[in-house]
């Protein structure tokens, strides 16, 4: 090695080998005839992924293992704004309504995501969304797309992403668009707008960075389990905390204690909690792919292991199912110019280690 740093890489990187290498070596084989959704059903959870239409409709190989491996549909991108709002006056429900059909043929369930963010707007929006108007076209968005899936959602991510302690407000929320121009009453507003739209959906609020022992991830939990308070002792109509987990496996680890303390903290608001967008950062592993996946499958495990004690989780899902998609290929890509490789799947759509981490996961824990 040249460095210090590098050998601090290299026995971090070996440690999770190691560890995962002893825990693949268990006697725990599964059953093949199953799939992830049906070690989630034994455990009373719910498995799924997120991809996009294009995927589903281009790619029958993929769609077959989608329908096979998920008992739940997450739309990546084809429900936010830029892609149904073309002009402030229209929608387009072309892919949409592909999914929602998608799901419907083939039993899935389906989530919404995600009714106000901050990102992912249409071109129009900065332009002609103020102060005056702001309110109209969050609940007119709201109304006309929960409206129309009314009864066929699972559950909404109704808002996404509104904590970033680092824009040093108090209260720790994001300073966007939004904010700006209805404080943070848009949020009271959108859930209740979404709750009469569509009653039988389970209303969530889904952020980020939620998982490790840092300074940085301590201070949004803290943010979030606050707002999460304060909606609730308004009434308001949330039902769950959505946790983003886009882990790294060459990143900081967890501490078992502090995110069970914060997890337990929001079951004790009568909130049910979904894992929403796991998937495990390889970028930083200088090895080849068979131990590069060893490291991976022990993050799964190291995470899983952590938030299935807690009872009020209901599901998992990963961000993408096979690395044949995913968004990390495009926005975290290795440096060698070797394939990423987060999922449970490969590109061929063959179960790796990663896979079993999760089937034993959601069985046993």
């Amino acid at each position: 090695m040249s460095s210090k740093i590098d050998r601090r890489r290299f026995l971090f990187w070996f440690a999770g080998v190691l560890a995962s290498t002893i825990w693949s070596s268990k006697s725990w084989a599964g059953d093949r005839s199953l799939f992830l959704k049906d070690y989630a059903a034994k455990n009373d959870l719910l498995y799924g992924a997120a991809t996009l239409h294009s995927f589903l409709r281009r790619d029958k190989d993929f769609a077959r293992r989608f329908v096979e491996e998920c008992a739940i549909l997450v739309p990546e991108n084809d429900f936010k704004w830029y892609k149904l709002r073309p002009t402030p006056q229209s929608f387009d429900f072309t892919k949409a309504d592909w999914l929602v059909n998608f799901a419907e043929v083939h039993d899935l369930k389906l989530r919404g995501h995600t009714l106000v963010w901050y990102q992912a707007l249409p071109d129009w929006f900065a332009a002609e969304v103020n102060a005056t108007n702001a309110a109209e076209h969050l609940t007119n968005h709201i109304n006309t797309l929960v409206g129309r899936y009314a009864g066929k959602i699972h559950s909404w991510d109704v808002v996404n992403e509104a904590i970033e302690p680092k824009d040093g407000r108090d209260d720790g929320l994001r300073i966007t668009p939004w904010l700006k121009y209805l404080g943070e009453e848009y949020i009271e507003l959108a859930f209740r707008t979404a709750a009469a739209a569509d009653p039988q959906a389970l209303l969530t609020y889904n952020d980020y960075d939620l998982a490790y022992d840092t300074p940085e991830h301590e201070a949004r939990r803290t943010a979030t389990l606050n707002l999460l308070e304060r909606l609730k002792a308004k009434d308001v109509p949330v039902g769950a905390l959505g946790m983003q987990a886009h882990l790294d496996a060459g990143k900081a680890r967890f501490n078992a204690k502090k995110l069970q303390r914060f997890m337990q903290n929001v079951a004790d608001l009568g909130l049910k909690i979904l894992v929403t967008e796991l998937d495990v950062v390889d970028r930083s592993l200088e090895a080849p792919s068979i131990f590069r996946d060893r490291a991976v499958a022990n993050i799964y495990r190291e995470y899983l292991e952590i938030v299935l004690t807690q009872p009020a989780v209901i599901a998992v899902i990963t961000w993408g199912l096979s690395d044949r998609y995913t968004w990390l290929k495009k926005f975290r890509p290795r440096d060698d110019g070797a394939y990423v490789r987060p999922l449970p799947l490969d590109r061929d759509l063959q179960p790796k280690l990663a896979w079993k981490t999760l089937a034993h996961a959601l069985r046993y824990f």
